[in-house]
């Protein structure tokens, strides 16, 4: 079963189900969005806006949790006609977790995927010719050590909150970021915290602001400059705010 002493299903004003965390005391997604809202408008579609027009993506998702950065992604892929190869990468500290995927209330819209979610519960593994997805049961930023130089086009960037999970938004974690990101590679993160875009602007991104009528605005962040969002004038933002810092390993974080 999927709810157990660790987790809970909760239904988001989406219509979609997400889930709350006892151990980090946070929703997977935002309730007010709604989990399967928050995937396609602040990771997918952002992203998708600037690569959809490669042969071949890969993407790194931070972290897979109940796979909704994932699943959302071959969704809008179908839907969007695109015709590239799809690899996804993504670690996942919660293998429990993954292995009860298969009792999660997903949305209609996952229904043609359960094959993939079957595989990925029962071997965090999936392969046919136009996918790929591994999913690494431990530590994110040990894994983001095992991974090939610039060979990300796209990051997903979904962990916990820096309250809850710190050590998946310092300085430090983005430099190993950058290190597995293509020069014209793009970040999508829900968060608009100033520490974090701190935290990504000094490891040389640009800061963009993803903004809809449908959902609460996020961020994106490049290391090429784009054309397809407003950039946030980081300069302005760190006079008005001198006293904001990074988060750093060696720090834990307040926001």
């Amino acid at each position: 079963m999927f709810n157990d002493s660790l987790h809970s299903m909760v239904l988001s004003e989406d219509g979609s189900y997400t889930a709350y965390s006892k151990e980090y005391g946070e929703h997977y997604h935002s309730t007010k969005d709604g989990a399967f809202m928050e995937s396609l408008c602040k990771h997918i579609i952002p992203a998708f806006s600037v690569k959809n027009i490669k042969e071949e993506l890969n993407i790194l998702d931070i972290c897979f949790g109940l796979g909704f950065n994932t699943l959302s992604t071959l969704y809008y892929a179908k839907e969007s006609n695109y015709k590239g190869r799809i690899n996804i990468y993504s670690p996942e500290l919660d293998s429990t977790l993954v292995s009860s995927l298969l009792d999660f209330k997903y949305p209609k819209e996952f229904d043609s995927y359960k094959e993939i979610i079957a595989s990925i519960c029962k071997e965090n593994f999936y392969r046919d010719e136009n996918i790929f997805i591994e999913i690494f049961l431990g530590d994110a930023r040990k894994y983001i050590k095992t991974l090939k130089p610039k060979s990300f086009d796209i990051v997903y960037q979904d962990a916990f909150s820096p309250k809850a999970n710190p050590a998946l938004w310092t300085y430090e974690y983005f430099k190993e970021i950058k290190t597995v990101l293509k020069d014209d590679g793009i970040l999508t993160t829900y968060s608009t915290a100033l520490a974090t875009r701190l935290a990504l602007y000094e490891n040389g991104f640009n800061i963009y602001l993803n903004e809809g009528d449908s959902f609460r605005a996020s961020t994106v962040a490049s290391l090429s400059k784009l054309d397809i969002f407003s950039i946030i004038d980081m300069k302005h933002k760190i006079e008005c705010n001198p006293h904001i810092r990074a988060l750093r390993d060696t720090q834990k974080s307040d926001n």
